[in-house]
Order: structure tokens, then C-alpha cells, then sequence
């Protein structure tokens, strides 16, 4: 088989370039597309921070003018992190190491040591490991792919770095009424209150979640401040997927320390808009925002002040994430974004709340 790699600089490569997972996953029922709104944001320098101090670049795989492949390959000189991303093949081994050799050798001329795979040139919240097991109902920016992908990484080399849990939680009486005994054993407790979203004091909720965050990470290894500049951005970019009773905060005397934040199953309408949302595809977002029964909210984050750690705060917020999945009668669950293997606390609180595992996600490493 000869293979022709073509870098992604026109418009035409860019279209191709997304055009060709819907082509490959066109016999796949599970299969949702990304928005390409939302690939191409991450590879445009005025919309993605990481270019500040890094590059990107992507390519396409051509066998007798036919596209057989893609990927995408990053780095961060200041972090000193690299990474391939925004891979999808055929199921050919041939492909999928020239597909790597190409982006492992950029990054090799750009002074990179090691690369992790898949994962997304940003958020580790967003586009980040190869789903290994479930393959099924992809939420929104999730990784999704043919089960073949892990022999091809693991074939090429790429060692598991992380295992990364998807869970879900379908509320019953008995987890009910666990968490509602801990709610109220918070109650007792002085200067404490939970209080949900709302659009009209979004400005308060900014500021609270930005002063979380950045204290409740501060420790961790790959911590990144986030600016009240950004976390702005991402609340007025998120506003139509946001619901007020699903975005909780708890105060301890007005002061912000805790927060668990979750969105609509927003997938299950992207479903019918396959990638697309231009002007059409706005006006069918927004008839199926108002008309689509939606099944299944999804927790994205949570998080505490370190002082307030260990002190019945999650359990508080889960009663009420719980409260408004029975009282919604077309709520059956709520998925819980992926934790990773390093953080056993979170998983014991998952097993706490009898969350099930339904999607197992690996991000690889590999020495260049």
C-alpha cells in the first residue's frame, strides 16, 4: 500500500479532514460527530491559549487519492508537553504507524522527549484518551472510536499512562434517603448553605467557581490557574447547554467552597446536527434544545476548598443532583465525567453513590 501524507493548511484539507470520521463511522449507530466549530476553535492560535507557547499542525493519509487516516500532533514549549490527538484510521497497522511516524518526528524536530496519546491540545477535560471499553452513548467532547484503535497504539509502542473511569448513577430510594441523612447532618452545621445557579447573579457564580478552582487545584500536578477572564468565557460559550438546577455551590458564610457542576446529556441532540453548526444547524439546536426529551444529565466537575475537604460537602450537592433527576420525569441518570486511576478518593465516592462503570478511556505515553 502506498501512503501519501498531506499537512492540513487549505479549506478544502480542513473539510476533508473532518468529513472523514463521518465517512468512517457512517455504519456506526453510536457514533456522534464532533462539532467542527468546536476541532477547529483548538487549531486556531487566536482562540487556543496553548499557542501562546507551543504549535500544531495536522495531516491526512491518502492511499490512490482516497483518505484513509488522520491525526493531529502538539506541543507546549513552557509545559514541556506534547501530544498526538484527532486520530481516526482504517483498520490497517501500515497506516496508523506512518500516521504516527509523521507527528512523533515533528515532535522529535521540535525538541520533544516524550508524547502522550490520544489527548486534546488544552483542556484534559476534553478529547483526552482512547475509549478501550462501553462504545457506548459518546458524551459531548469525549473521545470516541473503533475498538481496533488499541491494538494499533499498543502495536506502535504507546504505553498505558492512565486509565480513565466513565461512571453512572441512576438514583434509588435507598441511595436517596443515604445522602439525604448527610445533607442534613450539613445543615447543622453553621454558616453553611447550598444553593443552585442561576442566570441572573451569573457574574457571582463566576467569580465563586473561578476562586474554587483555583484553590481546590492548586496542588495538583498538572494545575493551570484559570482566570476570571476565562472562566467567563467558558460560562457565556456554554450558556445554551447550561440548566440553572444542575449547577450547584455550596457557601460557607458567602464564601465560595465547593461546587458541583454538571450540563445536559447536550449529545444527544449534536446527534442530529452531525458536526455542522452553521446557520442551520443553530436553528436545529435550538428546535431540538426546546422539544428533545433529554434523558441524562452528565457531572463534568467538582471540587472543594482544601479546608473543607472531608466535611460532607459532596454529599450535600449529590442530594440535591439527585433531588432534580426524580423530580424530572424524563431524568433516568447522571453520567460522571472520567476520573482518573491517580485519584482513588473521587472513585470511593463513586462507589459511595453506586455509580456503575459504563466507559473505560486509556491515555498513552511513548519516549520519542
Amino acid at each position: 500500500m502506498q501512503i501519501t501524507i498531506v499537512e492540513v493548511i487549505s479549506k478544502k484539507e480542513i473539510r476533508k479532514f473532518h468529513e472523514f470520521a463521518r465517512e468512517l463511522y457512517k455504519t456506526d449507530k453510536e457514533f456522534i460527530s464532533h462539532l467542527d466549530s468546536d476541532i477547529e476553535s483548538i487549531f486556531t492560535p487566536t482562540k487556543n491559549s496553548e499557542f501562546k507557547d507551543g504549535n500544531a499542525k495536522r495531516w491526512l493519509a491518502l492511499s490512490n487519492g482516497i483518505i484513509v487516516g488522520k491525526v493531529a500532533a502538539f506541543y507546549n514549549s513552557k509545559s514541556h508537553q506534547s501530544g498526538i490527538g484527532f486520530f481516526d484510521t482504517v483498520d490497517n497497522q501500515y497506516v496508523a504507524n506512518t500516521l504516527f511516524d509523521t507527528a512523533t518526528t515533528w515532535l522529535k524536530q521540535n525538541n520533544q522527549k516524550v508524547v502522550e496519546a490520544p489527548v486534546n491540545f488544552g483542556e484534559r477535560d476534553k478529547y483526552w484518551g482512547l475509549m478501550v471499553e462501553g462504545f457506548i452513548r459518546p458524551s459531548y467532547q469525549e473521545n470516541y472510536n473503533f475498538p481496533y484503535y488499541q491494538k494499533l497504539f499498543e502495536n506502535y509502542g504507546f504505553i498505558k499512562e492512565i486509565e480513565q473511569t466513565t461512571s453512572e448513577a441512576f438514583p434509588d430510594e435507598e441511595r436517596i434517603q443515604k445522602f439525604k441523612k448527610a445533607a442534613e447532618r450539613l445543615k447543622q452545621q453553621e454558616g453553611l448553605t447550598v444553593e443552585h445557579f442561576t442566570f441572573k447573579q451569573m457574574d457571582r457564580f463566576i467569580d465563586a467557581f473561578t476562586t474554587i478552582y483555583n484553590e481546590a487545584w492548586k496542588q495538583h500536578e498538572h494545575y493551570v490557574p484559570l482566570s476570571r477572564e476565562r472562566v467567563a468565557k467558558l460560562f457565556k460559550e456554554m450558556k445554551p447547554i447550561l440548566r440553572e438546577d444542575i449547577l450547584w455551590f455550596t457557601f460557607n458564610y458567602g464564601k465560595p467552597v465547593a461546587f458541583y457542576l454538571s450540563i445536559i446529556d447536550v449529545n444527544q441532540i449534536f446527534k442530529k446536527l452531525n458536526g455542522k453548526m452553521n446557520l442551520l444547524g443553530k436553528i436545529k439546536f435550538l428546535w431540538y434544545r426546546a422539544t428533545l426529551k433529554i434523558d441524562r444529565i452528565r457531572g463534568i466537575i467538582f471540587g472543594v476548598v482544601p479546608e473543607f475537604q472531608n466535611r460532607g460537602l459532596y454529599s450535600a450537592m449529590v442530594m440535591k443532583m439527585y433531588e432534580v433527576v426524580k423530580d424530572d420525569k424524563y431524568l433516568k441518570s447522571t453520567e460522571l465525567a472520567w476520573i482518573g486511576d491517580f485519584n482513588p478518593r473521587m472513585h470511593a465516592m463513586f462507589r459511595s453513590i453506586n455509580a456503575q462503570k459504563t466507559k473505560l478511556h486509556y491515555t498513552y505515553k511513548k519516549d520519542l
